[in-house]
């Protein structure tokens, strides 16, 4: 329960870096940790006429985030964004998922279009 709890605590501090980041790169922030039957998107964000919808992954070190994400969460996120859409895209904007990779002593990292279904 313990390592739940400090995990949960690492993964809130890593979504509050990712939208401090993603907002001093001009996004702005729509939503945050927003749920749906098929999962949940940690950060909805729109620049110009750009909406992603953004995994973010917090670890203790570097080397974990090359293990952070894999298909399977980026295709649950996919489909919760599918679900999302109408509440955040307008017609004629470009929808993306992106994820954004936060740990301690390295830069945050943010990939555009991570996963293309």
């Amino acid at each position: 329960m313990r390592d739940r709890r400090a995990a949960e605590v690492q993964g809130r501090a890593g979504e509050r870096w990712a939208a401090w980041y993603l907002r001093l790169k001009g996004w702005r922030i729509l939503d945050r940790r927003v749920r749906t039957r098929a999962g949940e998107v940690d950060l909805v964000a729109r620049r110009g006429s750009i909406v992603a919808f953004v995994e973010v992954k917090a670890r203790g070190d570097a080397a974990a985030l090359d293990l952070a994400i894999d298909e399977r969460r980026l295709r649950r996120v996919a489909a919760a964004a599918e679900m999302l859409m109408p509440r955040y895209a307008q017609p004629g904007d470009d929808v993306r998922i992106d994820v954004v990779l936060v740990a301690r002593g390295v830069p945050v990292r943010h990939i555009e279009n991570a996963w293309i279904g």
